[in-house]
């Protein structure tokens, strides 16, 4: 009777543990079809554009997103809303020390620290944003769709530039720049896809 009970006792804490035990898939980013489009404004006008990544992952834990990792590759951003003469002008500044200085920094990771699910396929994340080697904790919404060792991810993520010490025309640090002012919130768009 004892060694019934016990043996019972015992399947059901393995049960519970393996239960309870996280199963954790990496799932690649498909870089090619995954984008980042970035959107930058000053008082009278905005730009957008693109920028290319390098690699990623996220981590799904049954079904559940618990983390990943973005990088992504500074010096492929471009301008795609003016002519290519201004377009090619404006990537140059973007790429300099004004901006990303992407000779020093070429790259940019995002670290996902916590996902919090909050409704069907919503998740507020807590991430590490890197840019020019400086590190700030962002949170941010996001739609995480996954069904099995597929997904579909995206996100709105708007920054301070001046956090990442891109201070270039910031009407916080310069004064009398009157509508060449450029606002210090730089917007990222960004669209994932799992690698097949």
């Amino acid at each position: 009777m004892k060694k019934t009970f016990l043996s019972a006792l015992l399947s059901l804490l393995m049960l519970f543990v393996f239960a309870n035990t996280p199963h954790i898939d990496r799932l690649r980013v498909d870089d090619q079809k995954s984008t980042v489009k970035w959107i930058g404004s000053k008082i009278a006008e905005s730009h957008e554009g693109l920028i290319s990544i390098q690699n990623g992952v996220l981590l799904i834990n049954h079904g559940t997103l618990v983390g990943g990792d973005i990088t992504i590759d500074m010096s492929s951003i471009q301008t795609t809303d003016m002519s290519d003469k201004y377009n090619k002008k404006l990537d140059s500044h973007l790429k300099n020390e004004d901006f990303f200085d992407v000779e020093k920094h070429p790259i940019s990771t995002i670290k996902i620290t916590k996902a919090t699910k909050t409704e069907a396929n919503n998740y507020e994340i807590v991430a590490d944003l890197t840019i020019k080697g400086i590190t700030h904790s962002i949170i941010f919404d996001a739609e995480v769709n996954i069904r099995k060792s597929v997904f579909f991810a995206k996100a709105k993520i708007k920054i301070d530039r001046t956090k990442w010490d891109i201070k270039y025309k910031s009407g916080n640090f310069f004064k009398d720049l009157g509508d060449k002012v450029i606002l210090d919130e730089i917007e990222f768009e960004i669209n994932l896809l799992s690698a097949s």
